[in-house]
């Protein structure tokens, strides 16, 4: 990601097309390693193209990509209803004695002293 990164803040610096040497720069001035492989095939890949392209190129194949990730949240709330009052008395408790357990630990050294 530090390459791409470096790439896009070159083109921000006004390169049209950056070259290896310009990554190298941008990452050396961060004292970040630097692998000359990488950079070369990261610039052979973008050659010919604009940046904005590869974005919108990228957006589009994220698109049918779908998104999901929350369905699985329904089936917790379904229990949370029927167990009513009971499950919010255990969480309760929980809580509780979760403070006690802090409370009872004895620390016999000072770290600052």
């Amino acid at each position: 990601m530090k390459y791409c990164a470096a790439y896009l803040m070159a083109v921000l610096g006004g390169k049209e097309s950056p070259s290896a040497d310009d990554i190298k720069s941008i990452l050396g001035s961060v004292e970040a390693e630097y692998d000359a492989a990488l950079a070369e095939k990261l610039v052979s890949e973008l050659q010919g193209k604009t940046v904005h392209e590869v974005i919108a190129a990228g957006k589009e194949k994220l698109k049918s990509f779908g998104g999901g990730g929350g369905g699985g949240g329904g089936g917790g709330a379904v229990a949370a209803a029927g167990g009513g009052g009971a499950a919010a008395a255990a969480a309760k408790e929980e809580k509780k004695a979760v403070v006690e357990e802090e409370e009872e630990e004895d620390v016999d050294f000072d770290l600052f002293g």
